[in-house]
């Protein structure tokens, strides 16, 4: 990986072979962090950890499996607002750009003159187009609204999570901005890897702002996916704490009132609503229920998860 003091914009390349590589690095070195790797299917492996803000792949129209991926990765409503520059030798011909999800294109030959301006531009119209959160790189309110409502415009059966991470402000405030953040992207780095390792395609997250995130996917696999959320986050987030305090259980901080207060490690709620359960017709009720049952799930000392149950009215 090349470092760079002046960005940290992240690009992934593919492939990772030797006079390929050389010829990004000493192109985008100075500007760019580049992380290298062999395949199509390793740079998407890479992807669900960490969403980057360009990826670059050479494309010779050979390695089907390698354009499938590529293709798959940009119809998930999650990756898609992933800029993909595609770099092709001199005499591969234009695509069919319907087969083919790109957003720009270079010929080998025009690297040294054209690869740096292209990769700018991209990376600004992505910024430009895309609304996401700029911290956690997750979809935001516009494409979470989207999403929703058009899930309900076709009639299909979801569970939407919402979650929201117990006393956050407290450890905001003891231990700074930068570690609160990290907490942040590291809970929407869970919600997102295993929201999609459970369910592949068709699922979908977003960050709504601060601390609360939303997640799409089939009712039935919902639960297996909030056990792990749980599990997960409160096997990693007190890691993030002092020792002292780790071993205590507790940090001592002001309250709203200015009131030295003891505040428990942070947890994390989870609120659960359906669309089998209850019909919706506007992405305001879903996201209002699932609210409600985060709120409800608030009220317990531990991390939890709520699930709304309640049918609609005509049919008790």
């Amino acid at each position: 990986m090349a470092k760079s003091s002046k960005s940290a914009k992240k690009i992934l390349v593919v492939p990772s072979e030797n006079t390929f590589a050389h010829s990004i690095t000493a192109i985008l070195q100075d500007q760019y962090d580049t992380l290298f790797l062999p395949t199509m299917q390793s740079a998407v492996d890479n992807i669900f950890n960490s969403l980057p803000d360009l990826l670059i792949v050479k494309i010779d129209g050979a390695d089907s499996q390698a354009l499938a991926a590529l293709n798959n990765l940009k119809d998930d409503p999650l990756f898609r607002q992933i800029p993909v520059l595609a770099i092709f030798p001199e005499q591969f011909p234009v695509p069919d750009w319907n087969l083919l999800f790109v957003e720009d294109y270079v010929r080998e030959s025009d690297l040294k003159r054209e690869l740096l301006e292209r990769v700018q531009l991209t990376i600004l119209r992505s910024e430009r187009i895309v609304e996401i959160n700029p911290l956690t790189r997750l979809p935001g309110n516009i494409s979470i609204n989207r999403q929703i409502q058009g899930r309900l415009g076709k009639g299909e059966e979801f569970a939407l999570g919402y979650t929201d991470i117990d006393y956050f402000k407290p450890f905001n405030d003891k231990y700074g901005f930068l570690r609160g953040d990290e907490i942040i992207k590291i809970t929407g780095r869970l919600v997102m890897n295993i929201t999609k390792n459970k369910q592949p395609q068709g699922s979908f997250v977003g960050h709504i702002g601060g601390d609360d995130f939303i997640f799409l996917m089939a009712p039935d696999l919902v639960v297996g996916a909030v056990d792990t959320i749980v599990e997960t986050f409160d096997s990693i987030i007190p890691t993030l704490y002092d020792a002292d305090d780790r071993q205590r259980g507790y940090i001592r901080t002001l309250n709203r009132q200015g009131k030295e207060t003891n505040f428990p490690l942070i947890s994390i709620s989870i609120g659960i609503t359906d669309t089998v359960s209850r019909k919706f017709r506007h992405f305001g009720e879903v996201t209002e229920a699932a609210a409600e049952m985060k709120n409800y799930a608030k009220r317990f000392k531990t991390s939890c998860y709520r699930w709304d149950k309640r049918h609609d009215r005509d049919k008790r």
